[in-house]
């Protein structure tokens, strides 16, 4: 079945229409005019400002959105909750005790309760230290989100760099990591969920995905029946996709994005929205060119229109 056509889907378009009788813009997303094949910046003045932002993603019912903005030298996680008809002004969210020293949470992934939120962090006691990413976990108790904790080992380790953290419907990760026995310089994992918050032993998900170029910035769906990374696999970049058929990964194939690559640009954290529709990703500048987030001088995050993407789905 073509994934653009879900019964997630077509729920999430019906109640995008018949509950809000808009065509041009989608309170779904903030009220804001929906893209088609070309990509637009998501948000502008409301996520997209004059600092650096980075990956949006929305809980599954559409009544929080989640992304993060560079604040001197920290990467905080910003929310807006969906109240009373109207989306509040989106603001930082503490994760760390420390919240005024320099720390990391970016990358955030919801649980399909909306409950749990995963992050690639580096704690504020870590960062002098110039420690590896890990894994962070965030529980929402009686409306508010609480401080994170670190996901322990098999998942984050004390040696090596895990991030991109995606959980699914049955509470499992994937992420990416750079620990041994994998095919490249970061292969991209699966860890099951136990339940009472322990994971299995990592799995590497196989080298129909997992390449000696190493991957990186991967989205995987609730049902695991697709993921989407940044493209490793051809010269161009951008991202592809791999479907899953009869319980195995295809070689991911890259997809039109609906705009000419910039090569001066690095194209990462992809994410498909709840209803499947609308495909995000961020990008970013920096000066010069390969000074990575040291020399950051830019970074947005964008939306288009989902459907070049499924149609690899055959």
């Amino acid at each position: 079945m073509n994934r653009k056509y879900s019964l997630l889907s077509i729920i999430g378009f019906s109640v995008m229409f018949f509950g809000f009788g808009q065509t041009n813009t989608n309170q779904s997303y903030l009220d804001q005019e929906a893209p088609q094949a070309i990509p637009k910046l998501f948000a502008p003045a409301i996520v997209n400002t004059d600092s650096i932002e980075i990956n949006t993603v929305f809980n599954p019912s559409f009544t929080e959105l989640f992304f993060t903005r560079i604040i001197d030298k920290k990467f905080v996680i910003h929310h807006a909750e969906f109240i009373e008809g109207k989306w509040s002004e989106p603001k930082p969210l503490q994760m760390f005790k420390e919240q005024d020293e320099e720390s990391v949470a970016i990358d955030p992934s919801i649980s399909q309760d909306g409950n749990t939120m995963y992050f690639l962090g580096i704690s504020p006691e870590d960062h002098p230290k110039k420690s590896k990413p890990d894994i962070y976990k965030s529980q929402k108790i009686d409306g508010n989100w609480q401080l994170a904790t670190k996901v322990g080992y098999p998942v984050s380790t004390q040696e090596y760099t895990e991030s991109y953290p995606v959980v699914v419907a049955d509470g499992s990760l994937y992420f990416t990591s750079n620990r041994p026995g994998g095919l490249g310089k970061g292969d991209i994992y699966r860890a099951q969920y136990l339940g009472n918050g322990k994971f299995d032993t990592p799995v590497n998900i196989g080298p129909e995905v997992n390449s000696e170029k190493g991957e990186r910035s991967t989205y995987v769906s609730p049902d695991e029946s697709f993921l989407i990374t940044a493209n490793t696999y051809t010269d161009e970049k951008g991202f592809a996709v791999s479907f899953k058929k009869n319980g195995k990964w295809q070689r991911p194939v890259p997809f039109n994005l609906g705009e000419i690559i910039d090569e001066n640009w690095v194209y990462y954290c992809p994410y498909m929205s709840p209803d499947n529709n609308y495909f995000f990703f961020s990008k970013r500048y920096s000066s010069p060119p390969n000074s990575g987030w040291n020399g950051v001088a830019k970074g947005e995050v964008y939306w288009v229109n989902s459907g070049e993407i499924f149609k690899n789905d055959n």
